[in-house]
């Protein structure tokens, strides 16, 4: 036993001896490391380049008056005043339930079919209330009147002004999409 206690001594002592030479190698690094911050520190500074002047530019003055509100959904007059020998929106038409909401709210969760000719389609709006829909039907806000009724979609025809006064026609489609 005295042996073995004599053995944990000596290493002991030897751990010490290392450990004293390793602290006496970190103080010279340390003394080499301090001489270089005072040597950084002494030289002079490099001259700070100054702030740039800020440019001022012109300044313009919106008078939207005279203009049309592009925020705002076209009014009876407005598409009753409108010029343009094309198509338009039928200002007296009774706006349909599914036309307050926008196009990319609604979903087509699928048909039915009477026969070949007599389709309907499924459509889901926003509260998650399904609609039946045909040919003829409205949707969206930009006037759009389904132009068919197909098994895996419904096509429309959108009216969208094109701020010249006029209208311009454009497709669309209601697709199903598959869910994963």
């Amino acid at each position: 036993m005295t042996r073995r206690l004599h053995f944990y001594n000596v290493i002991q002592v030897l751990l010490i001896v290392i450990l004293a030479i390793a602290l006496s190698a970190c103080e010279s690094r340390q003394n080499d490391l301090n001489q270089y911050v005072s040597s950084v520190l002494q030289r002079p500074a490099d001259p700070i380049e100054p702030v740039p002047s800020i440019l001022v530019s012109d300044t313009f003055n919106y008078d939207p008056t005279d203009l049309r509100d592009p925020f705002l959904v076209e009014t009876r007059n407005e598409i009753a005043n409108s010029t343009g020998d094309g198509p338009r929106p039928d200002a007296d038409r009774r706006r349909e339930y599914l036309e307050r909401f926008p196009l990319d709210t609604l979903r087509m969760v699928g048909t039915l079919a009477r026969s070949e000719t007599d389709n309907w389609g499924l459509v889901q709006d926003t509260d998650g209330v399904v609609h039946r829909v045909s040919e003829n039907n409205y949707l969206g806000q930009n006037h759009g009147r389904i132009s068919a009724v197909l098994g895996d979609r419904v096509i429309l025809i959108e009216l969208l002004p094109d701020g010249n006064g006029g209208w311009l026609e454009r497709e669309a489609s209601l697709s199903i999409e598959e869910q994963i």
